[in-house]
């Protein structure tokens, strides 16, 4: 079940240079920076409440952030929502003709994450999460 939105991903060419307007003009704080080499992507999160912004840099050249940088140049990337249950809203959502890119749950920088087609949510890039149990914290 969706629980409520998660985060909201922007493509940039430089964290450094995002952050001097979302932190340093904003007022936001920076919770975390992350790596996820696999993906050739730098990732800054940033607090707005109960709500995360995820700015995303490109490291390499063959990646999805980087081509939308090129197509898009900086911008809205993605909207994610936080699920109690991901398999279980896979499974539902599909069952509604939702079309995913990721019809098996990945790793992302925070939990698990599927991504949905943007056809499906009126040219959004959709991604769902379901967030890791704290460390020291059984999960299900």
């Amino acid at each position: 079940m969706i629980q409520k939105v998660h985060h909201v991903a922007i493509a940039v060419h430089s964290l450094d240079a995002a952050m001097r307007f979302y932190r340093d003009q904003l007022g936001l704080s920076e919770s975390r920076r992350v790596t996820l080499a696999d993906r050739g992507l730098h990732v800054a999160f940033l607090q707005a409440g109960e709500t995360r912004i995820e700015l995303l840099e490109p490291f390499t050249e063959d990646n999805t952030v980087q081509r939308f940088l090129e197509r898009r140049g900086e911008g809205l990337h993605h909207v994610c929502f936080q699920s109690d249950g991901l398999e279980q809203e896979i499974q539902r959502l599909s069952n509604l003709r939702v079309e995913f890119i990721d019809t098996v749950p990945r790793p992302g920088a925070e939990g698990r994450v599927a991504f949905i087609q943007p056809d499906c949510a009126a040219g959004v890039l959709v991604e769902l999460l379901e967030e890791e149990a704290p460390s020291g914290a059984e999960g299900p």
